[in-house]
């Protein structure tokens, strides 16, 4: 019988491949050694291309930094970038003086808008332990009715975030964090006030979650034209709707038709990402995102007239004190102290 559930089945790259309205997906896992005085390596950098270390046969990659990894100030326009650190810590500074350390579960969801530069930095705090490091990196379109709001950046701490744990016939569990939209009546924290997401007819679904050996799971479904795209990044033999899906595989769903998971011998981790279409136009120049070629040569020129406000911090690869625990500090000056 014909498996309405599955569209396509994807080999997962570098980044993921993603649907409308979502524009990127990249999950970035590091196994980073015990950290330095400056909270960089204690191992060796020699022979790394410094400032451009994406070597994926490599442990941990310094990407853009030079002494911490992590990514130093860039700009944003046009789309939301959503962060989910499911181990390690990161450094946030950026052009509106805001700032935080989050990480271990915490979830920031930036909106750019008419533009902002923001870094972050991977700092490596313990000197006694490895500095294992695990996130998610999700761009979210901007409707063009929406893509010159002024830039905020919302923090969701993972005392927030709602797991719902599902107990199968068979007694096992699936645990899905929701991190956007809804499970049985369990509702994620708002998002920030100009996202897609923050309308729910448009069905927008961030989640995360984990199937224990043999667990099953029936998605929950959703409209018909919602376009949803299923992540299977670790485990071994999941099964929709009896079809075996390959390790590492992205699978296009429709989420109008019934999907049963029946998960392998081993613990599974599966991304979702779901959301009804912007159905707009998508012109994309690096980290600038609008709807036209003149809109992209405008943003251009005034990010190099500009700088998006500047850059208020000492370096552009800023990290803050290394004894701090998690905390934000938004552009309005109001702080909170997590740890």
């Amino acid at each position: 019988m014909e498996n309405k559930a599955i569209k396509d089945i994807i080999k997962l790259g570098f980044p993921w491949q993603t649907q409308d309205p979502f524009l990127f997906c990249v999950h970035h896992e590091d196994y980073y050694p015990k950290g330095n005085a400056e909270m960089g390596p204690s191992e060796s950098v020699s022979g790394r291309m410094i400032g451009q270390d994406f070597d994926p046969n490599q442990k941990w990659r310094m990407y853009h930094g030079t002494k911490v990894p992590g990514f130093p100030a860039h700009p944003h326009r046009g789309f939301e970038t959503v962060t989910i650190v499911r181990k390690g810590l990161i450094d946030h500074s950026d052009s509106l003086g805001a700032a935080g350390r989050f990480g271990n579960g915490d979830v920031q969801w930036m909106t750019a808008g008419k533009g902002v530069q923001h870094s972050e930095m991977f700092p490596l705090l313990k000197e006694n332990e490895d500095n294992p490091l695990e996130l998610f990196q999700i761009w979210l379109n901007l409707p063009k009715s929406k893509k010159n709001v002024d830039p905020h950046f919302a923090m969701l701490w993972n005392e927030d975030i709602p797991v719902y744990k599902h107990k199968d016939e068979n007694g096992k569990i699936t645990s899905i964090e929701i991190i956007a939209g809804e499970v049985d009546g369990n509702k994620a924290p708002d998002p920030a006030p100009n996202s897609w997401a923050a309308d729910t007819d448009n069905e927008v679904a961030i989640w995360h979650f984990k199937m224990e050996p043999g667990a099953k799971w029936e998605l929950p479904k959703a409209s018909k034209g919602i376009n949803r795209s299923l992540y299977f990044f670790k485990g071994n033999g999941l099964t929709i709707n009896d079809d075996e899906i390959p390790a590492y595989r992205g699978v296009v769903m429709d989420p109008s038709e019934q999907a049963v998971l029946q998960n392998g011998n081993e613990e599974s981790h599966l991304l979702i990402l779901q959301g009804k279409p912007i159905d707009e136009p998508v012109v994309q120049h690096g980290p600038f995102v609008v709807n036209d070629h003149k809109e992209i040569n405008e943003t251009i020129m005034e990010f190099q007239r500009t700088q998006f406000g500047g850059w208020p911090w000492p370096t552009h690869e800023n990290t803050h004190a290394k004894e701090r625990g998690r905390f934000a500090i938004y552009a309005d000056g109001t702080e909170v102290v997590k740890d």
